[in-house]
């Protein structure tokens, strides 16, 4: 946890949608090493939840299997919204 002064934190509540893909699962894990906590959102259409699977022990971590085109209610400092295919299904 970052902190300018004694009694000023840093660290925010930071909201990673399609976090369980292969750049969302690598975003979650450096926000992580940054100090902030970290709500991880994917629906696991085209990911794999082994892509977190090492960052489920950690407090500052949360999974939640959600389809983002249903609304979620959360309070965050942050949204990364990656919540989408890379590319079409052949």
């Amino acid at each position: 946890m970052k902190k300018l002064e004694k009694n000023i934190d840093l660290s925010q509540r930071v909201l990673v949608t399609g976090g369980s893909g292969f750049l969302g699962s690598h975003l979650c894990e450096k926000l992580l090493s940054k100090g902030h906590d970290v709500i991880c959102v994917d629906n696991l259409y085209s990911s794999r939840k082994d892509n977190i699977a090492h960052l489920l022990d950690n407090p500052r971590f949360e999974f939640m299997r959600h389809d983002v085109t249903f609304p979620l209610y959360v309070e965050v400092d942050e949204i990364y919204n990656l919540a989408c295919p890379a590319s079409p299904i052949h």
